[in-house]
């Protein structure tokens, strides 16, 4: 554990480090209280993170509590995943524009700010990394969401207090973050003080961490004793054992295609209100579709890419119908792609079990229940 590199800061330094990124042109986008709920919004200084703020979540329930001590990480995730600033739900492809017989048509320009995320969680790096594959790994990358990926520097966070609709535990995803992180941060809060524990996970956290080590002074910075690492190491431990929900993931791709016809499909459907919350909310769904707008007098036009949902009418709509039309196919199509069918297109599983799906459904579904059911032969 001793040759791990990395330092310890207190609450000045990580304002140190907040300023050391913002100085080298990165836009800090991490946690804040807005309406009652953690979102994503630019940090400029300590003072804007959820210091002391909790959450309580089950289905259909989301709510903030006082957690009684300083900790500024102490939440578990919002409704936001951090698709939306990589993946924009509205976003123009190209702009046409007619004069007479002549029609020119210009590509959109990408907007690919440089961004440091601050308070990634392990289920969401994972689901960045499906994202990853899905998006800019493939034949035909999507050149907008590669340019802003590449414009990325991840602050990833331990998770210590898992709320009731996480499991990532079961889908291998968490709490600790274990890749694809620029620095990763461990929050500890105990008789010792409130410090976090900072290492690094590239070059470039590698020369922030550097720049963090020369310009940091007493009131910012303790030496990264082996006791930190240690508690550390417990932080990610503990909160492993205290995940609101489990999935049993043996043989589960097979087990869905083998019941495409299960009345478990039918019980949910009436329960299910379509409203597409699950898949807005999902870090991983990137189902789109297109909308052209045209001004009056038909001479400028505008295409624009949109997040859509399998839970739609539209969206399977091919001539004559809906290949879908009923609500029972497309919660089964939206469970079965994410946890089956996605294995045979991408080579993982499309959920991270960041539990924003139960969290975040007004009728309290949950997918963890769901699949217990069909497992068990409930109807």
């Amino acid at each position: 554990m001793d040759d791990i590199r990395g330092m310890v800061l207190l609450l000045p330094g990580l304002q140190l480090l907040i300023d050391v990124l913002r100085e080298s042109g990165w836009t800090v986008r991490g946690p804040t209280v807005r309406d009652g709920v953690v979102v994503h919004a630019e940090i400029e200084s300590v003072d804007q993170l959820p210091a002391g703020v909790g959450d309580l979540q089950d289905g259909a329930s989301y709510r903030l509590r006082e957690r009684g001590d300083g900790a500024v990480f102490g939440y578990v995730v919002g409704p936001q995943g951090w698709k939306s600033l990589l993946f924009p739900s509205r976003e123009l492809l190209w702009s046409g524009h007619r004069t007479g017989t002549e029609v020119d048509v210009e590509p959109a320009d990408v907007d690919a700010p440089r961004l440091a995320l601050l308070g990634v969680r392990s289920c969401d790096l994972h689901a960045l990394e499906i994202h990853d594959t899905v998006l800019a790994k493939r034949a035909v990358p999507d050149a907008a969401y590669l340019s802003r990926r590449e414009n990325t520097f991840i602050i990833a966070v331990t998770c210590s207090d898992p709320g009731g609709t996480c499991f990532c535990v079961s889908m291998g995803t968490g709490p600790v973050p274990d890749k694809d992180f620029d620095l990763t941060l461990t929050e500890l809060v105990d008789q010792e003080g409130h410090r976090f524990l900072v290492q690094p996970g590239s070059d470039r956290g590698e020369h922030v961490l550097d720049e963090l080590m020369t310009r940091a002074v007493g009131d910012e910075v303790l030496n990264a004793a082996r006791t930190d690492r240690c508690a550390a190491a417990l932080v990610g431990s503990k909160a492993a054992q205290r995940m609101g929900r489990s999935l049993d993931t043996d043989g589960l791709r097979d087990l869905l295609y083998a019941n495409a016809e299960h009345p478990r499909w039918d019980d949910v459907a009436s329960r299910c209100l379509a409203c597409t919350n699950c898949t807005l909310v999902c870090p991983t769904c990137f189902c789109t579709s297109v909308e052209d707008v045209s001004d009056l007098s038909g001479t400028q036009t505008e295409r624009w890419r949109v997040w859509d949902s399998c839970f739609t009418n539209d969206f399977s709509y091919l001539h004559g119908g809906s290949v879908r039309p009923s609500v029972r196919s497309r919660y089964r199509q939206w469970a079965t792609h994410k946890l089956a069918s996605w294995v045979d297109q991408f080579g993982t599983s499309g959920c991270v079990g960041c539990g924003r799906c139960i969290t975040w459904c007004p009728a309290a579904i949950d997918i963890t229940a769901e699949v217990g059911a069909i497992r068990s032969g409930e109807g």
